[in-house]
């Protein structure tokens, strides 16, 4: 496999996907590292996996924190390279590097210290579910700096247009995490049986193990790293330009999910099972917004590269190749949740009890996967020309609306149901007015203006 790939000259559909495809199979791969877990969490019993739903909300909030290195990295070092500025580049690799060991390093110390008040404010009924929850969230936050760095990485390699490294550094960590699973929860000769905690430790060692794979793979790089100087002092005005571009999404991420944090608040009202239901069907989800935010990471660098180079017609033509992508997929997982909900859903939790509600979330949101792909990708080609301001608005006001809409649907004959409806709404109107406000920027930026129909430069 190619090791850059040119993403401003050559054929257009051929570059994405080249670029696209190890990025959609890493998440895909990253899909199945969850997955994991949550089949073996789910033998225990579907209070684990509340314990594992409780706890992983704070490992998705650091994610709102990792994004702000890894999306204003990502985009400036495009940028840099579409204007063939490899110094420039590098210096954006090392302050986006920095920037991400500090958030990690404290946000591990916060949910160290303060675990147990973090996992009460879910209202968790049992004190084992607690204890286990309280657990995982020492181990899998309390180290999330590795969980950081690998995202910060995945952003520059891809910036670069070598997706490879990503694939086989998550792979790697796939295949460790599935042999440590069974190991350490359920007792094998002579490793104890941990349960919740065993896949805890399970899945930081598989993390560590992936951001050693990336620093050598990065040791080896001969296009951008080997630039890098990582002692160098941190450089204010381009660690102002990463903070300008990823703060946005970085504010979208964390209220994103501190508002399904209050959902899941609301969710917890019905019981441990609503809770474990949650937390296997958004896992279920993933499949299409994983594979779909993979795209849009090809999507950010490809666009990013191009408007560096300053190459409208190939922005053009690279984000509907995606949409056209994007499409498909959004159709198949739209069809696959909702015609075959109980074998998808029976693969993660058993209890007969469980399944009906299972099966309910699964189809409803089920409905709205093309438009939530539709935003996702779209988000990505706005990224990549560091207007990273359009997509976190829509999705900020947006995604705010689903607490008061679950709050009046609940109180319907939907009762929880109503929660998850309100959150399908959303991103159906959230998938359309984005790609609308995309066009009309496209049109505004003479992108779309005598560029439909013509072939590539």
């Amino acid at each position: 496999m190619q090791k850059k790939i040119d993403l401003v000259n050559g054929p257009v559909l051929s570059s994405l996907t080249r670029l696209a495809i190890p990025i959609m199979a890493t998440s895909l791969i990253q899909m199945a590292y969850n997955m994991t877990d949550m089949i073996w969490i789910g033998r225990i019993g579907s209070s684990a996996v509340a314990s594992v739903g409780a706890a992983g909300m704070y490992m998705w909030l650091s994610n709102g924190l990792a994004v702000l290195a890894k999306m204003g990295g990502q985009v400036n070092v495009g940028h840099a390279l579409g204007a063939d500025d490899k110094e420039k580049a590098a210096e954006y690799v090392s302050n986006a590097l920095q920037l991400t060991l500090v958030l990690g390093i404290i946000y591990g110390i916060i949910c160290i210290l303060g675990a147990r008040p973090l996992i009460h404010f879910f209202h968790l009924n049992q004190a084992q579910v607690i204890r286990d929850a309280v657990s995982y969230l020492k181990i899998t936050c309390g180290l999330v700096l590795f969980s950081f760095l690998n995202q910060t990485f995945t952003g520059l390699f891809t910036a670069i247009g070598n997706s490879r490294p990503v694939f086989l550094a998550t792979t790697t960590g796939l295949v460790v995490n599935i042999i440590l699973d069974p190991l350490l929860i359920f007792g094998i000769g002579v490793f104890p049986a941990l349960r919740v905690t065993g896949a805890a430790i399970a899945t930081v060692v598989a993390q560590m193990i992936v951001t050693l794979m990336f620093m050598i793979f990065a040791a080896k790089d001969t296009v951008l790293f080997r630039y890098v100087s990582y002692r160098k002092k941190p450089d204010m005005k381009s660690m102002k330009a990463i903070v300008r571009i990823g703060f946005p999404t970085s504010v979208q991420s964390m209220l994103f999910t501190g508002i399904s944090m209050v959902i899941a608040r609301l969710v917890a009202s019905y019981g441990d099972a609503a809770v474990a239901v949650q937390k296997v069907g958004s896992q279920i989800e993933s499949i299409s917004w994983m594979t779909a935010d993979g795209f849009a990471a090809a999507v950010n660098s490809f666009t990013s590269q191009n408007h560096g180079a300053g190459k409208k017609r190939r922005i053009y033509q690279g984000y509907v190749s995606a949409l056209k992508v994007v499409f498909v997929w959004g159709i198949f997982c739209t069809c696959l949740l909702i015609v075959c909900p109980a074998p998808v859903f029976k693969i993660f939790i058993t209890e007969k009890e469980v399944i009906p509600l299972g099966v309910d979330y699964l189809r409803i949101l089920g409905v709205s996967q093309l438009f939530m792909s539709l935003e996702i990708t779209t988000a990505g080609a706005f990224a990549g020309y560091g207007k990273t301001v359009p997509p976190s608005v829509v999705s900020i006001v947006f995604t705010t609306l689903r607490i008061p809409l679950a709050l009046i649907l609940v109180h319907t004959t939907l009762g929880l149901n109503g929660i998850w409806w309100s959150i399908t709404i959303s991103s159906i109107v959230k998938g359309v007015l984005l790609f609308i406000w995309f066009c009309v920027f496209m049109r505004r930026e003479n992108i779309l203006h005598n560029h439909i129909g013509r072939k590539d430069e």
